[in-house]
């Protein structure tokens, strides 16, 4: 069923969609390459890039527009689990912005982000020994499984709804009117967005020793050449 723009609705202005779809990019990019000691570089690169999405996002959730501030879903667990529980019955509310299950998958997803890139940091340059970088690794793959649930929940809604859910964050409109004026699109915000991460990427691939990556360029050669040591040194024992 397609329906004309003038059915339509705009819920999720420009900079939210940016938003999304760089971080789809910065946590697939990282995931795939994140056992790679090649391509450490980039994956360091799209991790910082990820902390920095969040970190709109979450000043965003408090400038931005209507449906984008954290007030317009601030649903409590309750309200959570009643609606997974309507929504496999089939008699789910459909609603114009985030869904209460959805929006505690906004606050896992944003919360897990956070802490994976900090724990990424913090492992790279060996602080705190090898601790942070498990922790880094744990929280990446609950990070992951979020992404699945997220996903097979968008779907089941887009079903369940006759609405695509992926549709509407790349047009920003969803199905139905509403009173009142829409959300205005925020094109500027939006380019800035792009353009600084476009220009972050662009610095970083280009510097030879970019300054955000010294450390963990360093932490990561250090660590590959005390790899080496120790296997050098076992051969060593076993020729004794």
């Amino acid at each position: 069923m397609t329906t004309s723009p003038a059915d339509t609705t705009r819920v999720w202005d420009l900079p939210v969609r940016v938003f999304h779809w760089a971080l789809v990019a910065c946590f697939a990019g990282a995931y795939l390459l994140g056992d790679t000691e090649r391509w450490r570089h980039v994956h360091v690169m799209l991790g910082y890039t990820a902390l920095g999405l969040i970190a709109f996002r979450l000043l965003w959730g408090f400038v931005g527009t209507r449906h984008a501030r954290f007030r317009a879903f601030a649903y409590g667990p309750r309200a959570a689990v009643r609606y997974l529980r309507d929504e496999v019955a089939g008699r789910a509310t459909r609603h114009l912005g985030h869904n209460p299950a959805g929006s505690w998958a906004v606050y896992g997803l944003l919360a897990l982000g956070l802490a994976t890139g900090i724990t990424g940091y913090l492992g790279y340059n060996e602080i705190g020994g090898e601790t942070f970088e498990e922790v880094h690794e744990v929280l990446a793959n609950a990070w992951l499984a979020l992404v699945v649930l997220h996903v097979l929940g968008v779907v089941f809604s887009s079903v369940a709804h006759r609405e695509s859910l992926v549709r509407a964050m790349v047009t920003g409109r969803k199905r139905g009117l509403v009173e009142g004026v829409e959300p205005r699109p925020m094109r500027g915000v939006a380019a800035a967005l792009a353009l600084a991460v476009a220009g972050f990427w662009a610095w970083t691939l280009n510097t030879s020793s970019p300054l955000l990556l010294a450390d963990a360029g360093t932490a990561a050669a250090e660590h590959e050449e005390r790899e080496h040591s120790e296997l050098a040194g076992g051969h060593e024992d076993d020729d004794d």
